[in-house]
């Protein structure tokens, strides 16, 4: 059982030491999407959202990816099949407990929602305190091509699991939204993307070889991408090179679209942080849900 949110910033907040804050921590990574990742305080409980799980099947499953098991969090109406499947990519923190509840969000809209946590091989993002230590020895070594296989073993065990993937839709969030584009280019399933604040242009290496920018001849899905025009990480030169890429791309990414919030700062969605902002969140998951419906998702 989760403890109350309260509990969970106490274990995570920055300062505290000891063999108590040491045990709180270990205990709250015990079980995928339970309490908040350190590198991301300050946190805010007076903005955290806490969706209920009841009349959901809620918790962590462990997904084989050619022998090895990834864990995900996986949240869905109870005792219903042929459910609409999203994946939720998670920012680099993993996925905790804004992730997970993100996923029952998507399980109350009558989806079978699946977090996968895409950064196991590497490191556990919640045992980081230093967002710039977590992006060097962890973040930063995740391959591309390993995410893709991730999502696709996380696509089948969906389709085998009560979900119907030929209704299935992909959203993330920062680092999972950039991920977002890159599986709408390399899944045909996939039947459309939400890409919150993900980067869209930037240098390539061994691990990265192709950003957003790179893949909209490739892209099979339309993606509606919802970005801050104050987020000073994603440049708004950068979305207007996307949306000229995006014109002369593949049919899914003429289709695709941007909505850019004229005050929002990067992760407005994430309701935990104090760049959350209500209304922009609140106007971005009502058109996202929009937009999988547009796209014959739901």
């Amino acid at each position: 059982m989760h403890r109350s949110y309260t509990q969970d910033l106490g274990a995570l907040l920055p300062g505290q030491s000891g063999a108590e804050g040491t045990t709180r921590r270990t205990a709250l990574k015990a079980a995928l999407g339970v309490g908040y990742a350190a590198a991301a305080a300050p946190l805010m409980a007076q903005t955290a959202i806490r969706t209920p799980a009841d009349g959901l099947t809620v918790g962590e499953v462990m997904i084989d990816v050619a022998g090895f098991s990834m864990p995900a969090y996986r949240a869905a109406p109870a005792g219903r099949t042929g459910l609409p499947v999203v994946l939720v990519l998670s920012e680099i923190f993993g996925v905790h407990e804004y992730i997970a509840d993100t996923a029952r969000r998507f399980a109350r809209a009558g989806y079978l929602a699946i977090a996968p946590e895409l950064f196991i091989r590497q490191g556990d993002p919640q045992s980081y305190g230093e967002m710039a230590r977590l992006i060097a020895e962890v973040i930063s070594q995740v391959p591309d091509a390993q995410v893709m296989t991730d999502l696709d073993a996380a696509v089948r065990w969906a389709g085998a699991n009560g979900g119907d993937v030929s209704k299935l839709a992909v959203t993330g969030f920062c680092w999972g939204g950039r991920q977002t584009w890159l599986y709408a280019a390399h899944n045909p399933q996939v039947k459309a993307g939400v890409a919150w604040y993900g980067r869209l242009v930037g240098q390539t290496n061994d691990l990265n070889p192709r950003q957003p920018v790179d893949v909209t001849g490739q892209l099979k899905a339309p993606v509606l991408g919802l970005y801050g025009a104050a987020d000073t990480g994603i440049p708004l030169d950068t979305v207007e090179t996307m949306k000229k890429a995006l014109a002369s791309g593949s049919p899914a990414a003429r289709q695709s679209s941007f909505v850019v919030y004229p005050d929002a700062p990067h992760a407005f969605h994430a309701d935990y942080r104090p760049s959350f902002r209500a209304e922009p969140a609140q106007d971005g998951w009502n058109r996202a849900l929009a937009w999988f419906r547009q796209h014959g998702v739901a």
